[in-house]
């Protein structure tokens, strides 16, 4: 919004110097943190009392869970997600360029299921049951919103240098190879998208277990978005270059500033959660945002965290329906390691390590040729 002014302004040659800031991408990414963490952080302990006193009971916690936390959590309020769309959304609306394509599509991903998520949550509050929407319903309208997000990319995203690359799956380290896709990669990156937010579902379940790997990738996708974007840094690196990508940085600038304010208070004891609001729409997000890099593969490096905690459930049920064992104590994974003896702290600080380990790795592809 405010960057429109700025092109405004400009055009009709009033010199207004502070003005002159807004065309740094730099400078308009470091303010969409500040400002999102501002929103999140004044939201706070108004909107943490007014979901207490809507959801009474709070998030219902799972019966065959960890013991302790049907004594611990109980009563804590859920939908905090609220608290980050709001910071994420509104930081992102005023210092982007309202005019990128990638933007809106990825608002749209970040939006829609947010509002999916909270129609799960929502649900689940108000039967007191750990069981939301219909697991086929939330995944048909998830890839639905996915693909739409996805065409517009495709259909009205700034023409690159290199023809396909809107329907080409680039890789890593092997930067010359690119496979165009065609039609089936709409199927690809829808995959991506859902995928990734059902991953980040996964693995909230622990007080700012997941805020932080989102952060930390949020991060790292800032930096991609950025680089991918600029033709000379593109040109260096010998990356695939995506005009108008680098706008995403400004969003991903938004979720870091929402993610703090919102660790303010989901650092334990949690005195909300984000729910299913909250973590379908960063996931989402964080998929929407590697579908427009080109850097899906690498999301599974960067978010390599996420891929274990989804791949835990999925191996776990199919064993046990395969054989009526488990192979892990309790899954998601994290669940695993607290049934293991390990205390809900030890289990989120090591998983904040590997998520800053795994986003440091997923960087170096960037050089590594």
């Amino acid at each position: 919004m405010l960057y429109l002014l700025y092109l405004r302004l400009a055009e009709h040659q009033h010199y207004v110097p502070v003005l002159n800031l807004l065309k740094y991408l730099t400078f308009r990414t470091g303010m969409s943190v500040v400002t999102a963490q501002i929103i999140v952080n004044a939201m706070g302990s108004r909107f943490i009392r007014w979901m207490q006193a809507k959801q009474g009971k709070g998030q219902p916690i799972r019966k065959d869970g960890i013991e302790r936390h049907v004594i611990e959590k109980a009563g804590t309020p859920t939908m905090g997600g609220f608290m980050i769309l709001a910071g994420l959304l509104g930081g992102t609306l005023l210092w982007s360029d309202l005019t990128s394509v990638y933007v809106w599509a990825v608002m749209l991903v970040t939006a829609s299921f947010g509002v999916l998520g909270f129609l799960d949550d929502y649900a689940k509050v108000t039967k007191q049951s750990t069981e939301g929407l219909s697991g086929q319903a939330r995944l048909a309208i998830e890839f639905v919103v996915a693909f739409a997000a996805i065409m517009v990319m495709i259909k009205f995203g700034p023409q690159a240098p290199e023809p396909h690359l809107s329907t080409s799956l680039a890789f890593p380290v092997f930067k010359k190879v690119l496979i165009d896709l065609s039609w089936f990669y709409l199927i690809f990156a829808g995959v991506v998208i859902v995928g990734a937010a059902n991953a980040v579902n996964f693995t909230d379940g622990l007080d700012g277990l997941a805020i932080v790997p989102v952060m930390i990738a949020a991060a790292t996708f800032g930096v991609i978005a950025y680089l991918v974007g600029n033709f000379k840094f593109a040109e260096y690196l010998q990356v695939h270059f995506a005009p108008g990508v680098g706008e995403l940085a400004v969003f991903c600038g938004a979720t870091i500033g929402a993610g703090l304010g919102f660790l303010w208070y989901n650092a334990p004891p949690a005195r909300i959660f984000m729910g299913d609001t909250g973590s379908l729409a960063l996931g989402g997000a964080l998929g929407a945002v590697a579908v427009a890099c080109k850097h899906e593969i690498v999301l599974a490096i960067v978010g390599g965290l996420f891929v274990a905690e989804a791949l835990s459930v999925i191996i776990q049920v199919a064993y046990f329906k395969r054989t009526g064992r488990r192979v892990f104590l309790m899954a998601p994974i994290h669940h695993h390691f607290e049934k293991l003896g390990w205390a809900e702290s030890t289990v989120v600080i090591r998983f904040w390590i590997v998520a800053i380990m795994l986003a440091m790795l997923g960087l170096a592809t960037l050089k590594l040729r």
